[in-house]
């Protein structure tokens, strides 16, 4: 009995084995398709062109240019935990941040509720910019309406995005914000100044 299953799971091993060694090539050439035609919808755009990954944490972006190198901005890989499981998004930003569009690339959520954020957002959140928006649901004061009974799934969905533009674009508008054009910073407090003094009177010199 012993050598009759050893000799079995030998067999299937081998019959696993070869079948994986088969399909394995088309499983990946599927999935590279699926990613281009993805990273068009998202970008708007059928003419562009994309660059090589880039793999920054749990990310994948993609620099994106249109046919004549004018820069749109990136597509971003991005995954959170939903209600199911793993819910990996890709999605579409502009050079300042901006949703462009997204897709669904994986889900395990539930079919006729989490599974249908793959068109539920897609009037709702493109052309938000989620680092100028309370880009959250409207059940935590949100501005982004959940999809009906499957608010896990949306929290899921919402963090998923917001984490892809906080890794690649929260960064550069706080150093936007930060940096003042020559001469802005003082004077803004020079302005400060003669409101203050208007306040007290004639000012006083001061050397």
């Amino acid at each position: 009995m012993l050598v009759v299953l050893t000799v079995i799971a030998i067999v299937a091993a081998g019959v696993l084995a070869s079948v994986n060694a088969v399909t394995a090539p088309q499983i990946e050439k599927i999935n590279a398709e699926n990613l281009a035609a993805g990273i068009k919808q998202v970008m708007c755009s059928d003419d562009i062109e994309v660059s090589e990954p880039q793999e920054v944490d749990a990310f994948t972006a993609y620099d994106v240019k249109d046919a004549a190198g004018q820069v749109l901005g990136k597509a971003i890989v991005t995954t959170e935990n939903g209600f199911g499981g793993a819910l990996k998004v890709l999605v579409g930003f502009n050079t300042e941040g901006d949703i462009l569009g997204y897709t669904v690339l994986e889900h395990v959520e539930t079919p006729g509720l989490g599974a249908k954020a793959d068109e539920w957002f897609q009037d709702k959140i493109k052309g938000l910019n989620p680092g100028k928006s309370n880009f959250t649901v409207s059940k935590d004061g949100g501005e982004v309406d959940a999809i009906t009974a499957s608010t896990i799934t949306s929290r899921a969905f919402l963090k998923a995005v917001k984490n892809a533009y906080d890794k690649f674009y929260a960064s550069d508008a706080t150093s936007d914000n930060a940096q003042q054009p020559a001469g802005e910073a003082d004077k803004k407090a020079e302005e400060a100044d003669v409101l203050s003094a208007s306040d007290m009177g004639t000012p006083e010199v001061i050397e």
